[in-house]
């Protein structure tokens, strides 16, 4: 059965290849934007290019044109941005209509441009395979979902409770390191890992708010840090 992740994945790189038009922004040069960008220039589909003001350029996507806004986000530039990357967006649509169109690859001579290969299949087999993504998204947030009971094995402290998360098995041994260290970084103490379950003591003089803010933040690094591994 497929992971969360490689379903993700899926996702990404089906609408990478389908949609007609792709608005990239390398700003800061995020590892996951310029692979996904790579992979929209190897399908030579239609494809924006935007950055701020302070990013570099990357050598090998230089020559095709990016259009900059300011990173300050000051009002007037953006306005000036956004009529420009309008203006950038209607262009390459009606420049893409043109069979000879290329977006970078072919500027460099005669390529096989990469495809996905499809297959049709029943309505039926479609929203099977739809509510089996669902069922996963839907399990692990049922598994995200704190609960408030003691290790096993272990005397639960007088007014203490335990929240407890699970941390999928694909996250690697170092990104359960940086886990710990960043949860050791909230206002908890002692949490630990436990197999596959990230275990917090919390006081149970902690409201309801406190509680489901802690949730989140806890949510929200595990979900960072088992999107990329190292």
């Amino acid at each position: 059965m497929p992971t969360r992740l490689s379903i993700i994945q899926k996702r990404i790189i089906q609408n990478l290849y389908d949609n007609p038009i792709v608005v990239c922004d390398v700003s800061g040069k995020n590892p996951n934007v310029m692979f996904e960008l790579g992979l929209r220039l190897a399908f030579d589909k239609p494809t924006v290019i935007v950055k701020d003001d302070k990013t570099s350029y990357s050598f090998d996507t230089s020559p095709i044109e990016h259009i900059t806004y300011p990173r300050d986000l000051r009002f007037t530039q953006v306005v000036e941005f956004k009529q420009k990357l309008a203006e950038k967006v209607k262009a390459t649509r009606q420049a893409a209509n043109d069979p000879s169109y290329t977006t970078f690859l072919k500027h460099f001579g005669e390529f096989k441009v990469a495809k996905l290969e499809k297959k049709e299949v029943s309505g039926q087999e479609f929203i099977v395979e739809e509510l089996r993504s669902l069922r996963q998204e839907l399990r692990r947030a049922n598994n995200s979902r704190p609960t408030w009971r003691p290790p096993p094995g272990a005397n639960k402290p007088e007014n203490t409770e335990i929240m407890e998360f699970v941390i999928p098995d694909t996250m690697t041994h170092n990104r359960r390191m940086e886990l710990i260290d960043r949860v050791s970084q909230l206002p908890v103490s002692d949490a630990h890992l436990q197999n596959n379950t990230l275990r917090i003591p919390f006081s149970r003089d902690f409201n309801a708010r406190n509680r489901n803010s802690l949730s989140q933040m806890v949510s929200e690094i595990i979900t960072e840090l088992s999107g990329i591994q190292i």
